[in-house]
């Protein structure tokens, strides 16, 4: 935490003086080619590396009581720290070749946190999340091949590379599948197999953001037609896991959907122009989805495991504090005043209403809003007001110091951290001259998201005239991706194979190849054998119709 505190530091004084280091160490040359091993330091990689620290100091402090009894747990700091210096090392690195070493460790070492329970759902999701981070891995190898080009792997030297389409084009494949856009968004809620705070570090603030940081830092070498293509993307992710998370009772999952819904708002602001508002709610929203990760797990701990809501209830008289805490952090996740999320969320929707853009990304960014108020509502009304389903001989309470005091330092900046951020990042504020009804048009779409997530929490199939269109089993289910990206990519595959073999292997090929040739050959082989077995009076008659065959001759 201490080393956190001085990159803050240390970062707003490059920033103040306009300063940056470039370190450079000579590796070896390979086809007139040199690999150097470079380091940028400059106030945004100082910056993201001050809130990863703090985050995992955190959770670290966090996970010595939640996994506390566990024989494997010293096994488990030591992946989490891995993590971290990975992390640290795709950050401060501005060569695709050191970028790729921390981007590999990112995915191998999210491998082993997801599957550290070691049971089937684990392993199924940890092989998901490798096998689609994997596509992300082969791209970044793809665009090292392609810049062998340029003489150099340093990406800053070349600000003339947005003519290149094909180096635009793996970049931004690599960051989608890390950041989790359709169509590689089934591997984000499916690694919430892997402890809460692996959640609360991994798919919060570090592994998932890494594809938008590696967009920022190529904005401006980026084809522009593939960036519009990748908004329409983004903003698809954004209401897919919208509507998703207002049908899903896993709470984990609604936390792991709410952060895909705005990695979706951090890629397509990304995409208008805006990468200094894409990075500040990049940090502030690594915050409050760090703390909501951290309550959700004290919750869980407390209820014996089980992760869904509808055994939740009344929670608020058990957990005081951590209700405290998951409350603001969610008032923060819908942009509510004064709080860390609102700075940079709100900015984002009065930037793009500033913008020309069409009306299809224009209203889909306010249903998206509205959606994020409504499952928030949604979720706090079940887990605070609700009656409780739970057993009723229980010990539901504000247990651990270690807990409460790692999420009491996380709310302070949650409070805090969107305010020093803003006025620390923007040396001249952003102008932005809007008429009163879009200025307020964010505040009225939230509003009503609010209603329509207090009408979704006492939703009910059964009592609907519509049930009929089963509505959940398709916006509740990511648009069937899952569906289509695990068991759709080999179980299709697999009927063609068996009706294949059914007709050529056990059909035309065993009659008109081995089998039929063996049945033959045994037909061939008794006839014989009888000859060979009968009395002489068969080999006279063979005898006779042979010197009759000759003389005819």
């Amino acid at each position: 935490m201490n080393t956190s505190i001085l990159m803050f530091f240390i970062s707003i004084y490059l920033m103040m003086f306009s300063k940056i280091f470039i370190l450079e160490y000579y590796l070896f040359s390979l086809n007139s080619s040199e690999i150097y091993m470079t380091i940028l330091i400059d106030w945004m990689s100082l910056l993201f590396m001050s809130f990863v620290l703090f985050i995992s100091s955190m959770v670290i402090k966090y996970s010595e009581s939640y996994m506390m009894g566990d024989l494997n747990i010293n096994r488990f700091i030591m992946l989490v720290s891995l993590f971290v210096l990975s992390m640290m090392l795709m950050i401060i690195s501005p060569n695709l070749i050191s970028i790729l070493l921390g981007w590999d460790g990112l995915g191998l070492i999210s491998y082993c946190l997801v599957i550290y329970y070691q049971n089937m759902n684990s392993f199924n999701a940890g092989m998901l999340t490798a096998l689609s981070n994997r596509v992300g891995d082969v791209a970044l190898l793809m665009s090292i091949a392609w810049m062998m080009n340029y003489g150099s792997w340093n990406y800053f030297f070349y600000t003339h590379m947005n003519n290149s389409l094909v180096i635009s084009f793996f970049i931004i494949l690599a960051a989608m599948t890390k950041s989790a856009q359709i169509p590689f968004s089934a591997w984000l809620p499916a690694a919430m197999a892997a402890p809460t705070p692996v959640s609360s570090l991994v798919h919060s603030s570090t592994l998932v953001t890494a594809g938008v940081y590696l967009l920022i830092r190529f904005n401006y070498l980026l084809n522009s037609t593939l960036m519009m293509i990748l908004l329409i993307f983004s903003s698809l992710t954004m209401l897919m896991s919208g509507l998703g998370a207002n049908y899903e009772f896993d709470l984990k999952k609604i936390i792991a959907l709410s952060t895909l819904s705005q990695l979706g708002l951090m890629v397509s602001i990304l995409c208008l122009g805006g990468f200094n508002l894409a990075f500040f709610h990049l940090l502030s929203h690594a915050l409050f989805k760090a703390l909501l990760f951290m309550c959700a797990g004290s919750m869980i701990h407390s209820l014996l495991n089980y992760q869904d809501i509808r055994f939740m209830g009344s929670l608020i008289n058990f957990m005081p504090l951590t209700c405290s805490f998951f409350f603001i952090s969610n008032l923060s996740l819908c942009g509510f005043p004064f709080l860390s999320g609102f700075y940079s969320k709100d900015l984002i929707l009065e930037f793009m209403s500033m913008n020309y853009v069409n009306l299809f990304i224009y209203i889909n960014f306010f249903i998206c809003t509205g959606l994020t108020s409504s499952y928030t509502i949604r979720l706090l009304y079940y887990l605070m007001f609700k009656y409780m389903n739970f057993m009723p001989l229980n010990l539901i309470k504000d247990k651990d110091n270690n807990l409460l005091m790692s999420m009491m330092n996380l709310f302070l900046m949650v409070i805090m951290g969107g305010s020093i951020l803003n006025w620390m990042m923007f040396e001249m504020p952003i102008f932005i001259c809007l008429s009163l009804f879009m200025k307020i048009n964010a505040m009225i779409i939230t509003f009503m998201g609010g209603l329509l997530g207090l009408f979704m929490a006492n939703y009910s199939l059964k009592n609907l005239s519509w049930k009929g269109f089963k509505m959940n089993l398709i916006l509740g289910n990511m648009w069937n991706m899952p569906y289509i990206f695990t068991m759709g990519m080999n179980f299709y595959p697999l009927i063609l194979s068996k009706y294949l073999i059914k007709i050529f292997d056990q059909g035309w090929f065993e009659y008109y190849g081995g089998q039929n040739y063996y049945n033959n050959l045994m037909k061939i082989s008794l006839f014989t054998q009888m000859l060979y077995l009968n009395n002489l009076k068969i080999y006279l008659m063979m005898v006779v119709f042979w010197v009759m065959f000759l003389y005819l001759i």
